[in-house]
């Protein structure tokens, strides 16, 4: 996945590349480094 470094904090929704199933992703960009990478599965 790809992960815009110009954004200090991001989240949203993706699908798993490996089974499809849809996640939700927390990060936190600080001087264009990832401080922090959470993920959640998504209940369907």
């Amino acid at each position: 996945m790809l992960i815009d470094l110009s954004q200090s904090r991001q989240s949203y929704i993706e699908d798993c590349e490996i089974c499809c199933n849809p996640i939700q992703l927390s990060i936190d960009i600080n001087n264009q480094e990832i401080v922090s990478f959470q993920y959640e599965n998504i209940e369907q």
